[in-house]
């Protein structure tokens, strides 16, 4: 594929390198000439000189034939403009990096629909993201992003005492804006169907708006679940990543602890984050975290944004007693030091961020694509065409039970669950999870005839 990167620096860079090493067509655009030279001496790609969000730079980088531009410089507002620019003039997908939160916060504007852009990242909040799995349930079904953070995926067993055990998923009465995604059982997961009966012990995953879903819990014995004592979860650092973190675990099912230094910073994350307790201290002096209670928790997380002061503090939480210590680490040489160290677990910000880029790498109505850690489920973001059979009936009528569930829809800004009567429209961006052992004919579905079959999935 023909691949824009825009920006050199320590991102854009990585990016290039993965992108190279899988034989894309690279072209990188960055201000400085120190950075071009040394992309066009170290990398096999194309560097030029220039200012990315300027019209001309962009026509000489061909944005015209790129398959996917990635605006990754560090500046949001250039990331912005150029990713749009970049749409605009012709490029097939645009994906701009950003820092701040603002510029993902719908309830103030949405940015990414406003300025035409695909998806909007933050490196931040995609770490975030992977730590809160990490402590939910790693096999948990990644929409955070997928839904921009407006549906809730929550994961539960079914107690013995739950009205849901013994009966069939289509004669639950539930809210219609609230869906059981996926069924785990024995060690087996898969896509949930109208007629799969549901057992006691089995863990489900519900889908809605988070509402919908506190309401919906009760059925599957919720009310057992709350009565358990919540899990103590303590953060160390409060920049960007602590914040998603923090915001990311329910209030209901966790107690959050977030350790930050600056006292500013402390008022603010006081304000935006009412359910968490935030201290002003040091997360790398031992006292403090025995202080604090960091032996006693059930999930000891550091990401305070540099690497050492991560693993010395997940350190010291080891050493105090904590069950479960994860670090923030963006060195990759790092990563078999911290598990030798103790730390059940380390999370690459660049590994994160590969994976979701490669993710974007797709041909025709595939937006993006990641697969669950059981590799049975995938989870893609598709594009409703013109023309394509998707269009052509409601979702009941359409052959997808138990091979592919329409898990969200956004149409004209919003995101919402579909119900069985709804009809997809062009132009409707769907999140669908998908049997990997159908993906082809599944997928086949969002295809027009023109652009023949739908890619399997890699």
């Amino acid at each position: 594929m023909r691949v824009l990167t825009l920006g050199a620096g320590t991102v854009g860079r990585w990016i290039a390198d993965i992108l190279c090493r899988r034989r894309h067509s690279v072209t990188v655009v960055d201000n400085d000439p120190a950075n071009v030279r040394r992309i066009n001496s170290e990398l096999d790609v194309r560097a030029i000189q220039g200012n990315a969000s300027q019209s001309t730079v962009l026509f000489q980088a061909d944005v015209c034939s790129a398959d996917i531009v990635l605006a990754v410089t560090g500046d949001d507002e250039v990331n912005i403009v150029a990713a749009s620019m970049a749409k605009a003039l012709g490029a097939r997908r645009s994906i701009a990096r950003v820092y701040a939160p603002a510029f993902g916060d719908l309830s103030t504007f949405d940015y990414q629909r406003h300025f035409n852009i695909d998806s909007i990242l933050s490196l931040e909040q995609l770490t975030a993201f992977e730590l809160t799995r990490a402590i939910r349930n790693p096999d948990a079904i990644p929409l955070e992003h997928f839904a921009r953070g407006q549906l809730e995926v929550y994961e539960m067993q079914i107690t013995n005492n739950a009205s849901a055990a013994g009966t069939r998923l289509r004669e639950l009465k539930i809210p219609g804006n609230v869906r059981v995604g996926s069924i785990a059982r024995e060690g087996r997961m898969w896509i949930a169907s109208g007629e799969d009966e549901l057992k006691s012990g089995d863990r489900v995953s519900l889908i809605g708006m988070p509402d919908a879903v506190t309401k919906a819990r009760g059925t599957f014995g919720a009310e057992a679940e709350e009565r358990r004592s919540r899990k103590r979860v303590m953060i160390a650092g409060g920049g960007e990543t602590g914040f998603h973190l923090a915001g990311s675990l329910s209030p209901h099912d966790y107690r959050i602890v977030l350790l930050e230094r600056d006292i500013d910073r402390c008022d603010h994350l006081s304000k935006t984050l009412p359910d968490v307790t935030v201290i002003n201290a040091n997360a790398n002096r031992r006292s403090i975290l025995e202080d604090e209670g960091a032996g006693t928790v059930d999930y000891f997380v550091a990401c305070t944004g540099n690497d050492e002061s991560n693993i010395m503090a997940g350190v010291e939480a080891r050493e105090l007693g904590a069950s479960r210590v994860m670090c923030v680490v963006g060195r990759p040489d790092y990563a078999n030091v911290v598990a030798k160290l103790g730390i059940d677990r380390a999370v690459s910000e660049r590994d994160v961020l590969a994976r979701q880029i490669l993710g974007f790498l797709n041909e025709g109505a595939i937006i993006s694509q990641s697969r669950l850690p059981s590799g049975e489920i995938g989870v893609y973001e598709l594009e409703v065409v013109e023309g394509t059979r998707v269009t052509s009936a409601t979702l009941a009528d359409l052959p997808l039970a138990g091979r592919c569930l329409i898990a969200a829809i956004q149409r004209d800004g919003f995101v919402r669950v579909p119900r069985a009567d709804d009809q997809l429209k062009p132009g409707d961006i769907v999140v669908a999870l998908v049997d990997q052992a159908s993906a082809e004919e599944s997928l086949g579905l969002f295809n027009a005839p023109t652009r023949g079959k739908a890619n399997s999935p890699s």
